[in-house]
């Protein structure tokens, strides 16, 4: 008899150990307080936790209406260039190239942020607001999931990254 390889994938997923690596979560902080830098760890992650997290419209909206409140610097409830453009130079995926860092043309790389925000700016209005920034961080969000597929995989995240909170929000449901 053949067996379904998306059902014998999904029994490694839900194998004690994957699960056990899930529960422990190595916790590996890379942060030097005096520098300033962001708590990170180590998390394992693949697209299904990405999709997941996106699939719980709850724990998605609060997170996103939360992170685009925390950049609203001047409460408008709209995010300018200049309020994104801290978060998306935070990404440093133009600046590094496999986590080493890289020297890149500064007019290359602003004109990459510019459009960046353009992706997120749906009505060209020069600002993005929170429905905007929703749909765009989602659509983000599946093509990563797409890109990392179904094979777990190690990341370094930020504390308090989107990735991260779909790791945790991951761990909490494994966990109940």
């Amino acid at each position: 008899m053949a067996t379904n390889p998306h059902t014998s994938f999904q029994n490694y997923i839900d194998s004690p150990i994957l699960l056990g690596i899930h529960k422990i979560r190595a916790n590996i902080y890379l942060h030097n307080p005096l520098l300033g830098e962001p708590k990170m760890s180590v998390e394992l992650l693949d697209g299904a936790t990405i999709i997941n997290f996106i699939e719980d419209e709850e724990a998605f909206n609060k997170t996103i209406q939360s992170h685009f409140a925390r950049l609203d610097a001047d409460h408008d409830g709209l995010l300018s260039y200049a309020e994104m453009i801290k978060d998306l130079q935070s990404l440093r995926v133009f600046e590094t190239h496999f986590g080493v860092d890289i020297k890149r043309d500064p007019k290359e790389v602003a004109e990459t942020y510019g459009a960046l925000f353009v992706q997120f700016d749906r009505d060209a209005s020069g600002a993005v607001d929170l429905e905007e920034f929703k749909a765009e961080t989602k659509q983000m969000m599946l093509a990563m999931a797409s890109g990392i597929g179904f094979l777990p995989v190690q990341m370094v995240l930020e504390e308090d990254s989107l990735l991260k909170i779909a790791v945790e929000l991951e761990s909490a449901k494994v966990a109940a």
